[in-house]
């Protein structure tokens, strides 16, 4: 099975906008995941469902 540009996306950092090195498929769930990125060096938690990111405060 291949995966077409639009299935799938690269999680960006939501402080920062950087490109992180999680990449992510319509299947993919995420809850409570300590996002790291390596441009601001900070780690969030975020929950990604249905390609959708939401950041938990």
């Amino acid at each position: 099975m291949s995966v077409s540009k639009q299935d799938s996306f690269w999680v960006r950092c939501p402080v920062c906008g950087g490109k992180t090195r999680i990449k992510v498929l319509p299947e993919t769930v995420l809850l409570n995941f300590p996002l790291y990125c390596p441009k601001c060096k900070q780690t969030n938690e975020i929950n990604v469902v249905q390609l959708k990111m939401t950041v938990n405060q």
